[in-house]
């Protein structure tokens, strides 16, 4: 079934755009908070009205400013999974989902499936969090919605119970032939549920791409930073192949294949594709000051600076991820401070502001 979204809200200083139409089943959409990620799906669901613009589910027109057209929310057939569950408090369980379910005789088999056996007569408030979102997955579900919105569904839940409803959603996402719009700040979970993933900053929204090409180029300097890529630096062009890294302090070497499109001011290079050699006679290769060694649960990052750069930003510290059981290859480099770093050019992302 296709989405197609073209509309545009005004929140007094703030400006919601957003332009796409997709078939993919699954699209997550990344932003920071306050980027527009939830009224987005407001504005789908029919919470919330744009200012102009069109929705079409397939062939039903949810709406269009032009011919005035703007149906109820009762009406779109939209499920929304609301961040704070949005349960009835003086509802049980069972009752909660009843009062949506748009076949009662499926209701029982719904709350096995989520795993609510035995708590079908408790209220709300004597549930735990991943309860409580159960309920809430099972209640939207009964409605039998032709589009699911999902706004940052697991964000209130420790890592375990997030696991295991992560597998439980993916399991009804794929059993499922409905889209769905899964609103997140976590790339991980992202990857995880969606096929296909947009960017919001600012109140835009990019268009959805591919999620594997979307992580191998994400395009945008914001992108690249919901990829969770700590490593990016301003560019001065010296000729097509070769650039100057204006905060890290280098000049960078670029493929003779490499396509551009003159628009690129920022690269970026993810902290695991660090190539540790003997000295700096190669390409890209540069001598490290490391300033910090910080051990993570399965990996040490090593914070450094081009060895003399003068630049003293956030942005001038480099960290390269290195895994436990490679960190004995390293040590001995970073202990004597002959450290040198090398980033192979095919990694590099080139990227628009």
């Amino acid at each position: 079934m296709t989405l197609c979204v073209d509309i545009s809200k005004r929140l007094g200083s703030f400006t919601l755009t957003a332009c796409f139409e997709t078939e993919l089943k699954t699209i997550a959409v990344l932003g920071a908070s306050g980027a527009g990620k939830s009224l987005l799906l407001k504005c789908i669901a029919g919470i919330e009205t744009p200012d102009s613009g069109r929705i079409v589910l397939g062939d039903r027109i949810l709406f269009d400013s032009e011919k005035r057209i703007n149906l109820s929310p009762q009406k779109r057939h939209v499920g929304y999974l609301f961040q704070n569950y949005a349960l009835f408090p003086n509802m049980t369980v069972v009752q909660n989902i009843l009062c949506t379910a748009k076949n009662p005789e499926s209701v029982e088999n719904c709350i096995r499936q989520f795993g609510l056996a035995g708590k079908e007569h408790d209220f709300p408030l004597s549930l735990s969090g991943g309860e409580q979102q159960r309920v809430a997955l099972a209640r939207m579900l009964c409605a039998e919605p032709e589009l699911l919105l999902f706004d940052e569904p697991f964000s209130a839940l420790d890592n375990h119970r997030k696991a295991e409803l992560e597998r439980l959603l993916l399991g009804v996402l794929e059993e499922t032939e409905r889209p769905a719009i899964l609103v997140t700040h976590d790339r991980n979970e992202a990857y995880r549920l969606a096929q296909g993933i947009s960017v919001m900053e600012r109140g835009r929204l990019s268009l959805p791409q591919e999620k594997h090409l979307f992580f191998e180029n994400p395009r945008t300097l914001a992108a690249v930073r919901l990829t969770g890529c700590k490593n990016a630096t301003r560019l001065v062009w010296k000729n097509p192949r070769r650039a100057f890294a204006v905060d890290w302090g280098i000049e960078l070497a670029f493929p003779e294949n490499a396509s551009f499109s003159g628009s690129e001011k920022f690269a970026a290079f993810r902290a695991h594709y660090f190539v540790l050699e003997q000295d700096g006679g190669r390409e890209n290769t540069f001598a490290c000051d490391v300033k910090r060694i910080i051990e993570d649960t399965f990996s040490f990052i090593i914070c450094f600076t081009q060895k003399g750069n003068p630049e003293n930003t956030a942005d001038s510290i480099l960290c390269w991820e290195v895994a436990k059981e490679q960190w004995k290859e390293i040590e001995p480099f970073v202990a004597s401070r002959t450290l040198h770093a090398r980033l192979d050019m095919a990694k590099l992302m080139l990227l628009e502001e």
